[in-house]
């Protein structure tokens, strides 16, 4: 047992305290959204999350479920904060292993985020510096507005990914109840690439088209969702009536599902080919 877990007194100037007997799964989460520097944390009755955005076009957000932890503390409604994410993921990466506990404390506003990290009876303390938290980004991404859905096994986006024109600036994303019914295209220097994937293969758990909707989104901003993907094992595709784009990676944690949500806006509702 590790000695953390032995103090199960709670301190009430801590609005937020966390405890998890490995830090690997944080770890792996925390380092799939790295993508930029800064995050924001919000900690709610139901969890925590970590936020990250570029640009005001991609927002990635890593959802740790309180059931996850094995003591959760909350002293407020929610607490936020926001974090340089890189230092955060540096220090667990530099001080924690698989069989590393891990204590996170946070008094408010103005102090740091306190991590505890112990692994054989050694006990290393880490102090990040934290600001206050700033609005996010609200794409109001809603169940009403989807226009279609997949839930597809992550192999198969990953081979997708894959085979990609790296060289291409801007990657299109065909959804159509009719075919080809799943497309992701391409233009490069190597050529055009088209990827269909027909609705009934092994590898599509769940197909719901209402309608054909083709959107092109900046490679760039799509490209940082490969790092969720690689961890996952289920991805939700959706899209909606503005052609906003939202991958949702389901990632196993123990007995527990974790999930990443990637949003990306597009570069413009089109039809036809690339060709301006």
């Amino acid at each position: 047992m590790s000695v953390l877990s032995q103090h199960e007194d709670v301190d009430e100037d801590y609005l937020f305290e966390a405890f998890l007997d490995s830090v690997k799964h944080i770890s792996v989460l925390l380092r799939a959204v790295n993508f930029k520097d800064t995050a924001t944390c919000f900690a709610t009755d139901k969890g925590l999350k970590v936020t990250v955005e570029d640009s005001k076009c991609v927002q990635a957000s890593a959802f740790i479920q309180r059931e996850v932890f094995q003591q959760y503390t909350l002293n407020d409604e929610q607490v936020a904060f926001k974090i340089n994410i890189s230092v955060l993921v540096e220090c667990l990466n530099i001080f924690g292993g698989s069989s590393t506990a891990l204590k996170m404390c946070y008094q408010g506003y103005g102090f740091p985020l306190t991590l505890l990290l112990e692994e054989g009876g050694v006990i290393t303390d880490c102090s990040i510096r934290t600001l206050e938290a700033e609005e996010i980004l609200d794409f109001n991404f809603c169940a009403a507005n989807v226009l279609n859905k997949i839930i597809l096994r992550s192999e198969c986006l990953k081979e997708v990914f894959a085979e990609l024109d790296s060289s291409s600036d801007l990657v299109e994303i065909l959804l159509s109840p009719d075919p080809p019914y799943f497309r992701i295209s391409t233009v490069g220097t190597a050529g055009d690439t088209k990827i269909d994937i027909p609705k009934n293969s092994d590898m599509i758990e769940t197909f719901q088209c209402t309608t054909l909707a083709t959107s092109r989104y900046k490679l760039s901003h799509v490209k940082p969702s490969a790092k969720s993907l690689a961890i996952s094992q289920k991805v939700s595709i959706r899209t909606d009536d503005r052609g906003l784009l939202c991958f949702q990676y389901m990632i196993p944690a123990d007995n527990h599902t974790c999930f990443i949500e990637y949003c990306c806006t597009p570069v413009a509702d089109i039809d036809g080919d690339y060709d301006e």
